[in-house]
């Protein structure tokens, strides 16, 4: 494209048209992944935030509950072990959910460079 924008004898028109139009689509769709997602991912972490109050609010009443010092002791340390373990599993279910996003959001992309490489070497 830049070649034919900065060559106003080798300019193909047709193409130069075709390569925006399928940009744009490309570009678009592209958006169109990202934006899916977000939503997505940021529904996910909103019904874990909501379920981590819950199990916080648990955890309170436990301590609360506690007849000594041992007691309040475990329940904390259970809150604190658990907490743990599911900070771990969110942050790998989210870099799983960011990978996949990537993919999405570039394959469009990739699929109409590659197809348009392909039609620009026929042409030469």
């Amino acid at each position: 494209m830049a070649h034919d924008l900065t060559n106003p004898k080798g300019q193909d028109l047709k193409e130069l048209s075709l390569m925006s139009s399928e940009k744009t689509a490309a570009l678009a769709a592209s958006a169109s992944a990202v934006a899916a997602n977000a939503g997505a991912i940021g529904e996910r972490l909103g019904r874990a935030a909501m379920d981590e109050g819950a199990i916080a609010l648990r955890a309170a009443a436990q301590l609360a509950e506690a007849r000594s010092p041992a007691e309040a002791a475990t329940a904390q340390f259970r809150y604190a072990l658990g907490w743990w373990g599911r900070a771990a599993s969110q942050a790998a279910t989210l870099n799983t959910e960011l990978m996949r996003a990537q993919a999405e959001a570039i394959a469009p992309i990739h699929k109409t460079a590659t197809a348009n490489a392909k039609r620009l070497r026929g042409k030469r």
